[in-house]
């Protein structure tokens, strides 16, 4: 899996329409010198209003979108939540990223209802970030129970800027035991086939 940041998140090197494009063709070539699948995928930046930040033509160049907010945090809890579960609503969306947006000892997550975000998720069945870094380790296992009894998919993610931060997955895994998640809760854990079908079910 490669995911890169969207254009909007310029402070991450995210990538331009035409960065996408080269990086997509990168991508095809090393799927057909060895012969493994790699899937290519983008975390768009979830805008004021609920909007991606690429069109919608353009988000079907993906093989799944992760969609997150990076911007605007002082939002009041209706208007947050409303903007969150428009980007969860949005067909292109597989997975909603770091939901809470906080960083553990430096910033609160933002306001929002997490039950109606959470039931969002399941009725759209947009699978729910655990972020490993250990600044965010968000979803917080504490909200883990409820979304596990809605029948929530997971994506354990490691939020990693360079090879070296890969390993942070580690963390993620332990919030994910700790709320008692199973693999098969867990997309990332899914045999591919399964995680295809997972995907192509989000286009219905």
């Amino acid at each position: 899996v490669v995911c890169d940041h969207s254009k909007s998140a310029f402070y991450a090197n995210g990538l331009t329409e035409e960065k996408v494009f080269l990086q997509k063709k990168e991508i095809a070539d090393v799927s057909g010198k060895f012969g493994i699948k790699v899937f290519h995928g983008i975390e768009s930046d979830i805008l004021k209003e609920g909007e991606l930040d690429y069109d919608e033509d353009f988000l079907n160049n993906f093989d799944f979108v992760v969609a997150s907010i990076h911007s605007r945090f002082q939002m009041s809890e209706n208007e947050m939540t409303a903007r969150i579960i428009k980007a969860v609503e949005n067909p292109h969306t597989n997975i909603l990223g770091h939901p809470t947006g906080r960083l553990l000892l430096r910033r609160d997550g933002y306001k929002i209802d997490i039950i109606k975000i959470i039931d969002a998720c399941v009725a759209n069945k947009v699978a729910i970030e655990i972020n490993s870094h250990p600044q965010r380790l968000d979803l917080d296992w504490r909200n883990i129970y409820y979304a596990r009894n809605k029948g929530c998919m997971f994506s354990i993610n490691p939020d990693a800027h360079s090879v070296h931060e890969i390993d942070l997955i580690k963390y993620g895994i332990s919030i994910a035991r700790k709320g008692g998640i199973q693999p098969d809760e867990v997309l990332n854990c899914l045999p591919i086939n399964e995680f295809q079908d997972y995907l192509k079910e989000r286009e219905k």
